[in-house]
């Protein structure tokens, strides 16, 4: 069997009391080949975080299987929306009015509709994109009521300063008190700690498909 399915279902077995997780495995960077045990598997959810690169490793197969389910979980530009809202069924990194106007007529004119996640940039990080948690009870209002999003939940990736679970922790009181269901946080170093704050979406890449080709 393939080391790929081996470390999933590592993953999994952690996961054995959390019915209502959803493994996303981030398959940036490697190639269709690598990440094909794991489709044959019968895992569905993927992550990517460049438009192009998504496009040339999934368009085609997507087309016949519509049950794989993409996620664009890195930084996504207006320009870049179109083709996002033709390959992707969630985005997890919605940030911007811009971007949520862009999507809003995009859905209106494809006449298709996906699942948003709002980026929250939960350690104030100059470098790092995400809302400041101050505007994201205004941001929310505005993409649900008057651009018709479908916002599923909040998602952050805390700054590695060893206080991961705080950062998770106050991500999970502020989805609640927005009323949402869904919640995008953890990664494959942190995710048993994200997992103790009640996510429902690991974004998990190194932990499956081992080392990141880096570009």
């Amino acid at each position: 069997m393939s080391i790929i399915v081996d470390r999933y279902k590592k993953i999994k077995s952690n996961l054995s009391n959390s019915d209502n997780v959803n493994i996303i495995a981030v398959s940036k960077t490697f190639s269709f080949s690598h990440i094909k045990p794991l489709i044959d598997h019968g895992h569905l959810h993927y992550g990517e975080n460049k438009v192009q690169e998504a496009e040339v490793k999934w368009k085609e197969y997507k087309a016949s299987n519509n049950k794989i389910k993409l996620h664009m979980i890195g930084k996504l530009q207006s320009n870049k929306a179109k083709k996002s809202l033709e390959l992707f069924d969630y985005i997890h990194s919605l940030d911007n009015q811009k971007l949520a106007d862009t999507l809003s007529n995009l859905e209106k004119t494809k006449s298709k509709k996906i699942n948003y996640f709002i980026q929250v940039n939960v350690g104030s990080e100059g470098q790092k994109s995400g809302l400041p948690p101050n505007v994201v009870d205004d941001f929310y209002s505005y993409c649900t009521k008057e651009m018709n999003l479908n916002i599923l939940g909040l998602m952050a990736i805390p700054p590695n300063d060893g206080n991961e679970e705080k950062h998770f922790k106050f991500l999970q009181e502020m989805n609640s008190s927005l009323g949402l269901k869904e919640l995008s946080m953890g990664m494959s170093s942190d995710y048993l700690k994200a997992l103790k704050n009640k996510t429902t979406f690991l974004r998990l890449g190194s932990s499956i498909f081992g080392d990141r080709i880096n570009k």
